[in-house]
């Protein structure tokens, strides 16, 4: 029995007994077969068992219904490099990817860097928190630059973190950390005033001579940059 063939069996034992939603103990009860194929050589990098693999192959309709055990609440933080390490050493010379992925290979490497990190994460490891929120970051200040509709966070630094932060917290379900972070900031910035840019050549009003530049003046009480008249 080979990968594939747990992910057909899976499939199709999903089909016929059609649960609303399924777990690792699901399996272990519904699919004995792939639990024991599953458990026994499909891990992640640390050792654990990598379900968002299994569960990222699976048919989409039961990639939404997959529900993993809860973690206990009273987790410990901690700190391991180790488990980090594991992960970007994997990919050593792929983290250009959540830069600038030139394809979808590399898009999907970035998937699996992050969501590696965030599982970490969510067990406890602060270390790889760190990690996720440094690599994720990078990702997060493209789409800032590349989509106009993103461009309302740019002044909101310290909130995109609290995003971000959430959503590591949160992600459940396999598929894309990245998709679900882009679609979560991107509804939640729908609230978010636009940026309007201006270059300070440019005159303040049609016709009258004197550009942006000539308004601006520092408030000597606050040590700020300010536009008369704002």
């Amino acid at each position: 029995m080979d990968f594939d063939q747990t992910i057909s069996l899976l499939n199709r034992t999903l089909t016929a007994k059609d649960p609303d939603t399924f777990s690792s103990s699901w399996v272990l009860k519904h699919a004995p077969r792939c639990y024991r194929f599953i458990c026994r050589n499909i891990r992640t990098e640390t050792g654990r068992i990598d379900w968002d693999r299994v569960t990222f192959a699976l048919e989409k309709k039961f990639q939404r219904r997959w529900m993993p055990e809860r973690k206990s609440k009273n987790l410990a933080p901690y700190e391991d490099s180790f488990e980090v390490d594991a992960v970007l050493n994997k990919y050593s010379d792929k983290l250009y990817v959540f830069l600038a992925p030139s394809d979808r290979t590399d898009k999907a490497i970035r998937n699996s860097i992050s969501i590696s990190l965030v599982r970490l994460a969510q067990y406890g490891n602060l270390l790889a928190k760190q990690e996720a929120m440094k690599l994720v970051g990078y990702t997060i200040e493209g789409w800032i630059e590349r989509y106009r509709f993103m461009s309302r966070w740019r002044s909101y630094d310290e909130e995109v973190q609290k995003q971000l932060e959430r959503c590591i917290r949160r992600y459940r379900y396999s598929g894309s950390f990245l998709h679900y972070l882009f679609c979560t900031l991107q509804y939640a910035g729908r609230g978010l005033p636009p940026i309007y840019e201006y270059s300070l050549d440019e005159p303040v009003a049609f016709g009258s001579g004197k550009s942006w530049l000539e308004n601006v003046y520092e408030d000597v009480e606050t040590n700020e940059i300010r536009i008369h008249g704002w």
